[in-house]
């Protein structure tokens, strides 16, 4: 103790991981941005002519990029508590990836996009079948039509009791909304989970 300084050793903060799902275009990289606390990184590459037909841009028009492999951002909640966002890409040829990104996530977003509603289908059978608590974001893309929340959860075919919110995929308090809903959600499950 002589000549020794007393300082605490403060726990390393845990890492949370959540996944942000969806169709081609839906607004992945742009909420994993709209949040996170440093630069996101992303993967997007420009769309080429391999694309032509394999990628529908028909409702993106002015999309140039996609995702190849994954966006991540990073938001601290406290000294304790890191929460990591990893976006998905959303065609079907990185799908092989998905496995390695959802590893250990708490819970997943699903984004949607009205006019391609079938696009967030394959988001959706991967988290059902791999069990992992997930939320649907229907993210508001002008021009969209706009549905009932029933009409849209009858379309997925998911229950009444799913959580679907409307969002802003570009602004953070839209965002931060999605996030807590979900965190409510996994929590809500964990607690069923522990009395039954």
């Amino acid at each position: 103790m002589f000549g020794r300084s007393s300082t605490a050793v403060l726990p390393s903060p845990v890492a949370v991981k959540i996944v942000v799902s969806g169709g081609f275009g839906v607004g992945k990289t742009t909420f994993v941005g709209a949040i996170s606390e440093i630069e996101p990184l992303v993967t997007e590459a420009e769309l080429t002519e391999r694309s032509i037909g394999v990628d529908d841009t028909s409702a993106v028009s002015g999309k140039t990029t996609t995702t190849v492999a994954l966006d991540f951002g990073r938001i601290t909640l406290d000294e304790s508590l890191l929460l990591y966002l990893f976006g998905t890409p959303g065609q079907d040829r990185f799908a092989f990836l998905w496995d390695d990104l959802v590893h250990g996530a708490l819970g997943a977003i699903v984004l949607v996009d009205t006019r391609r509603i079938e696009d967030c289908f394959p988001a959706i059978d991967y988290f059902e079948e791999h069990d992992i608590p997930f939320i649907i974001g229907v993210n508001a893309f002008e021009g969209a039509r706009r549905f009932e929340a029933a009409e849209i959860r009858d379309a997925l075919g998911v229950a009444e009791t799913m959580p679907l919110l409307e969002c802003d995929a570009r602004c953070r308090d839209s965002v931060k909304s999605v996030l807590v809903a979900l965190t409510e959600r996994v929590l809500a499950r964990r607690l069923d989970r522990l009395a039954s």
